[in-house]
């Protein structure tokens, strides 16, 4: 069956220039299955419609927020079967900021042992280092 090609279709190169994601990356969502298979041109090139256009930035967006792919998953599969719930995506949404603030908590507690082993070393060409001994505490 022929494809009609219209100018709101892109090929993958174009695809990836428009969204700032590389060729790989969109492969990668392809093979893992969150972005579609894309239609072909009678040539055999991959174009995507605007639908899979708008998916793509979604991930991108979850990515860039650092929802993992199991989590983005979630989200699509929500997406996807149209019967999701306001409340549904609170949960997950909620789920997720659970985990960064334990992460943030994580990180300031790495800051502070950071910050008071760095002060107990002065530097210089002393042969034996604090920090390196703290760290094997």
């Amino acid at each position: 069956m022929a494809i009609t090609v219209t100018r709101d279709h892109l090929k993958r190169g174009a695809l990836a220039k428009q969204s700032g994601c590389n060729l790989e990356t969109i492969r990668y969502y392809e093979n893992i299955g969150i972005m579609p298979e894309p239609m072909r041109t009678q040539s055999g090139h991959r174009i995507y419609d605007q639908k899979q256009q708008e998916r793509l930035r979604f991930i991108l967006r979850c990515r860039e927020l650092g929802f993992s792919i199991g989590e983005l998953r979630r989200l699509l599969s929500m997406v996807d079967s149209d019967g999701y719930t306001c409340g549904e995506v609170h949960e997950l949404t909620q789920e997720y900021l659970r985990s960064v603030s334990e992460k943030i908590a994580d990180l300031r507690k790495l800051e502070r042992t950071l910050k008071t082993i760095s002060k107990e070393c002065a530097g210089g060409d002393a042969p034996d280092c604090p920090i390196i001994e703290a760290l094997y505490e």
